[in-house]
């Protein structure tokens, strides 16, 4: 069959493809028969607990354990410099192909110093977790404090502490992007416009918190570990290296995980430490993280201050685009995917969907006494993409122009592919001026401007805002194993199986932690080989079950790793009609698999149903040639090879309500189109983009890591930390535009990071559309109130 005559199968009346599934595991989960890390029970489990440091930077002078060694139920105390002893060596989280980075070596919990508050110190494992904590409570500590480098305006400063003096300085990484004549143009510009903005921190608190179960058998010197992870092969390889454990000899499993968010793509000090006494104690050891320590041991993101210019024509087209970002990572860089992959991202996706050949963008990376940020849902998105279309509401507003009427005039054409973006990243198979179109027509474009004018004279500032956006999903080989030397697959596979019963077994690499990702597999596979939903089954999160793959990150899981189902499916299909037509005597050419039966091409007719060849494939091969060998299986892999990414695109519209008094905001209705190729499930690919904008609004309006001069976490908590609540949030329509990727047979693109990513951008262009009468400018998130009546210049 000729891939023409497969790209009709999506649209067959065999095809899965299209149709809005519930998620397989919905009813199970709802039913509460999940079963997530901490309801996995073991015999004879112990439970970790850490003491932590509560400086931001201090020497550790001493450290007395006696007491705590001989508490109640007390099996093990471990300090940083006894885990150093047991480990292969500290992580430098660096990748070779960001050229001049540094970082400092780091061990899994502190052990001469302490470097952000919340750092592991002392590890403590007793037979349950009370009393750990109680034993954690009598350990003494002796500090000498430092004095910490929290603020990366001033972290290059010759008067700031260093924070680790064999680097030299707190420089992590510097890059400038310099593409065209920037200075050129804005000397010859007819108009240039300037901004600073500011981007406050935030965390991903997921639901379920990270959760690790860690079985050492002496025995066979097997090594288990459950974890709430999304790259249980990673995971495998970087603790089987830290440790010391042959690979082979590491199985993890990621069981069902409650959130994720690019929070599970990384290893965490004290979750190695746990696994370490699984070790020492030849027991299993669990340790999950309570909120309070979330909040100062998972990873942070979001810390940039950014100046950006911009100058057009006035005709209203963009002649170049500057900036010039600030950003304060932790106190390391995290391992193995490193603290500057966001700078990286906001270089790289600031000039947006936009033609235009002069860009200039520079990011520096400082290292603060502050919690390692690494990679968070939307990678550097929600910081480009509001830079960028702020500024191009701001270009609008000074020529009188339309935002819409702007965007139209500048945005990449839909025909203008394959082409390079102002980064100089090459894009394909792009969609902005459908997108653009279909949203103006689902938002009521005109009646909201007649409706936002008739408001404005009873006092009522309501605000209209568009944010067009690239996104770079499902990267290549490029950054990680490649260039990068990190243990992160790019690649993913699947293998695929007919059983004697007529069943198939599809094993995945990637992962599910609540997208659907299992049922979007399935869909894929029972399409490709022609067989009911029913009839297959999906695994997926264990190292031992399934081929090696990178894991679910990046929105790569349908876009990499649904391909390799399809590749896998496909063969397989072949396979089964290669034996069907030896069995029957019949030109493959004249079969079909329809409903889980080969039948007569032509005619529908059933001439063998697929338990019949499973059975014979499995059980009775004296009736097939000698000369033949039935596998019944295939096993495909799939990678990029022409672009480093899948981009997809889409844009938001927001509109909200600003009461100038209170400086409160109200969201009154969002739009979303968003073109992620091929749309396998429809209504999972809208409940990611209505979660991810959720998140993305949180973002913007309130999640905020507050420090204080000293590195101390002022809100590490739920009752401080403000997160979205439903009835702040508002009704989220999603259209679709279908432009499928030529990378792949299948087409998708990513889908799972585009609504986190623009939704900031949008609601911040809203609420500047409503301050516009006021001549009042918000540049900084969380866009709260007090931000707002400072802008107003009311506080």
């Amino acid at each position: 069959m000729s891939n023409n005559d497969y790209a009709s199968v999506f649209d067959g009346p065999n095809s899965h493809i299209g149709r809005s599934l519930s998620r397989a595991s919905a009813r199970r989960t709802v039913a509460g028969r999940g079963r997530y890390t901490d309801d996995i029970t073991l015999p004879r489990t112990a439970q970790a607990a850490f003491v932590r440091s509560p400086h931001a930077h201090a020497r550790i002078l001493k450290i007395d354990t006696t007491h705590a060694e001989t508490m109640q139920g007390v099996v093990l105390v471990m300090t940083g410099a006894e885990l150093a002893e047991r480990s292969t060596g500290p992580w430098i989280g660096t990748l070779s192909c960001f050229e001049g980075m540094k970082s400092a070596p780091q061990y899994a919990m502190a052990v001469d110093r302490a470097c952000w508050q919340g750092e592991p110190v002392v590890m403590v494992v007793a037979e349950n977790r009370a009393l750990a904590e109680d034993a954690c409570e009598h350990i003494a500590i002796e500090w000498e404090v430092i004095p910490p480098t929290t603020e990366a305006e001033t972290a290059l400063d010759a008067s700031t502490p260093v924070l680790h003096p064999d680097l030299g300085d707190n420089l992590a990484f510097t890059k400038t992007i310099d593409r065209g004549a920037v200075d050129d143009a804005f000397k010859s510009a007819d108009i240039v416009l300037e901004e600073s903005f500011t981007f406050g921190r935030h965390t991903a608190v997921s639901l379920e918190p990270r959760s690790l179960l860690a079985d050492y058998d002496p025995g066979t010197r097997r090594l288990t570990i459950h974890t709430s992870n999304q790259v249980p092969h990673m995971i495998q390889a970087v603790f089987a290296r830290t440790l010391g454990v042959p690979e082979h000899n590491v199985r993890v499993i990621a069981p069902d995980v409650g959130g994720s968010f690019g929070l599970k793509i990384h290893p965490f000090g004290d979750e190695v430490a746990a696994t370490a006494a699984s070790i020492e104690l030849g027991r299993p050891v669990k340790f999950i993280a309570d909120r309070l320590e979330s909040f100062v041991s998972d990873i942070h993101a979001r810390e940039h201050q950014i100046s950006a210019r911009i100058t057009v024509n006035k005709d209203g087209d963009i002649q170049a685009l500057e900036i010039d970002d600030l950003a304060g990572v932790g106190a390391y860089s995290a391992y193995p995917r490193t603290s500057v992959f966001e700078a990286n991202q906001v270089l790289n996706i600031t000039a947006g969907p936009y033609k235009f050949e002069n860009y200039r963008a520079k990011t520096s990376v400082v290292y603060l006494n502050k919690v390692p940020t690494s990679q968070y849902r939307a990678v550097g998105h929600p910081i480009g993409i509001s830079v960028g279309e702020h500024m191009v509401d701001r270009a609008a507003e000074t020529l009188s122009m339309d935002p819409v009427e702007f965007r139209r005039r500048n945005v990449m054409p839909d025909n203008a592919y394959p082409n390079v973006a102002p980064s100089g990243v090459p894009v394909n198979d792009l969609s902005h001026e459908a997108c653009l179109e279909k949203l103006i027509g689902m938002m009521d474009y005109q009646e909201l401007l007649q409706e936002q004018t008739a408001l404005r004279e009873q006092g009522i500032h309501r605000g209209i805002g568009i944010a067009g956006f690239i996104k770079g999903t499902a990267p290549g080989p490029q950054g990680y194993y490649g260039s990068g030397g990190a243990p992160i697959a790019s690649q993913d596979a699947c293998t695929i199986k007919l059983e004697p019963s007529g069943g198939v077994i599809c094993t995945v690499g990637v992962t599910d932690q609540g997208q659907g990702v299992d049922t979007v597999m399935g869909q894929i596979a029972a399409t490709a080989i022609g067989i009911p939903l029913e009839s297959i089954r999906v695994i997926e999160g264990d190292t031992d079950a399934v081929p090696y793959g990178g894991g679910t990150y990046a929105s790569r899981a349908t876009a990499i790793g649904g391909e390799a189902v399809y590749q896998a499916g496909r063969d397989l299909r072949q396979e089964i009609l290669t034996m069907a037509g030896i069995l029957l005597q019949s030109d493959t050419k004249t079969l079909d698999i329809v409903n889980g039966n080969v039948v007569s091409k032509h005619s529908g007719e059933v001439r063998v149903p697929l338990s019949e060849i499973g059975r014979i494939g499995h059980f009775q091969l004296g009736e097939l040639p000698n000369d033949y060998q039935p596998t019944l299986s295939a096993t495909r892999r799939f990678r990029l090879t022409e672009l480093p990414y899948i981009f997809t695109n889409g844009i938001h519209g927001a509109y909200v309500e600003v009461d100038t008094d209170t400086g409160f905001l109200r969201l009154l209705k969002h739009w979303v189109v968003e073109d992620c190729g091929r749309l396998i499930n429809p209504n999972l690919a809208d409940e990611q983009v209505r979660g991810g904008c959720v998140q993305g609004l949180g973002g913007a309006l309130y999640e905020h890591c507050l420090y204080d001069e000293n590195g101390q976490l002022l809100n590490g908590s739920m009752a401080d930390y403000l997160t979205p609540m439903a009835a702040e949030m508002p009704d989220i329509e999603v259209g679709h535009i279908e432009t499928p990727t030529s990378e792949s047979e299948l087409g998708a693109k990513g889908a799972g990071e585009s609504g986190t990513g623009a939704a900031p951008g949008v609601v911040m262009c809203a609420v500047n559309n409503a301050l516009r009468p006021f001549g009042a400018v918000v540049t900084a998130q969380p866009i709260t109130p007090e931000v707002v009546l400072q802008a107003l210049g009311r506080i």
